[in-house]
């Protein structure tokens, strides 16, 4: 069982986020980052699968140097190696080129020993957009079964349960395929020792866009169809009312009620 993990390398949702003034894009350079924490769901996912029968985890992740920490993670959780598609020319680049640039180095990948299975998070935390897999789908001609809560891998096929708010449904799907997955599929480990240090022997492979063939006017921000007109940064909290209750407090609070239309 060939399997690719699909993971991002993404701003830690503690830290002060922001835009940058030149282009209005995701600042990702003066914040601390981290492995997008919806795609460690699917690592874990992929390692259980290959843990129960046989074969190889190899995690794909597109960004700039420091997305190699977000690789570095996924090899210590035990992930077997890695592919980091790195090019200046990708800043800036919107859901539908983030996903050609996957597909592609997916097909590099599955060159020399096909890929039967892709996974992915349900979405960036960053962006929690959700729609890169079954873009990723669609360029690759593979079936996709998305949002995953259960996943079962027997044989040729894949089957999953997905949680609704109105009812589960139960999916199938023949490989090679690409599967999303939610944080209800498992509990991610976390790396041992023995796993951190042989991270450190496992291959890595850095890829540019020439690699992929692919045309650096085909992504970026210049070719993005959607992008940041402006950003205003978020006012600091202001220091709440105190009403004191003299008798009158209910009256108080219907009145503040009433006058911001809440009632």
């Amino acid at each position: 069982m060939n399997i690719v993990v699909c993971v991002k390398y993404v701003p830690d949702a503690q830290a002060e986020r922001t835009f940058n003034a030149s282009d209005n894009t995701t600042d990702r350079e003066n914040v601390d980052g981290l492995l997008s924490e919806l795609d460690e769901y699917a690592v874990e996912e992929a390692l259980k699968i290959v843990e129960a029968g046989e074969g190889e985890v190899t995690v794909l992740t597109v960004g700039p140097d420091a997305a190699a920490d977000a690789v570095k993670k996924a090899l210590q959780m035990g992930a077997h190696k890695a592919v980091h598609v790195n090019d200046a020319a990708i800043h800036g680049s919107d859901a539908i080129a983030t996903s050609l640039v996957l597909a592609e180095a997916i097909k590099k990948i599955g060159a020399e020993t096909a890929v039967d299975l892709v996974v992915t998070g349900m979405a960036s935390t960053d962006g929690t957009m959700g729609v890169v897999p079954a873009m990723l789908a669609e360029r690759l001609g593979l079936p996709a079964v998305t949002f995953a809560s259960e996943l079962t891998v027997e044989g040729s096929t894949a089957t999953i349960r997905r949680d609704g708010d109105a009812s589960t449904q139960t999916i199938t799907a023949t490989l090679p395929a690409l599967v999303s997955v939610t944080d209800q599929i498992n509990e991610p480990r976390y790396p041992s020792f023995k796993g951190i240090m042989a991270a450190k022997k496992k291959p890595v492979e850095q890829w540019s866009l020439a690699d992929l063939g692919v045309d650096a006017a085909q992504v970026g921000l210049d070719a993005a169809w959607t992008k940041v007109e402006s950003f205003t940064a978020r006012p600091p909290r202001s220091q709440g009312e105190i009403v004191a209750d003299e008798g009158d407090g209910g009256a108080k609070l219907a009145a503040f009620l009433t006058e911001r239309k809440f009632v």
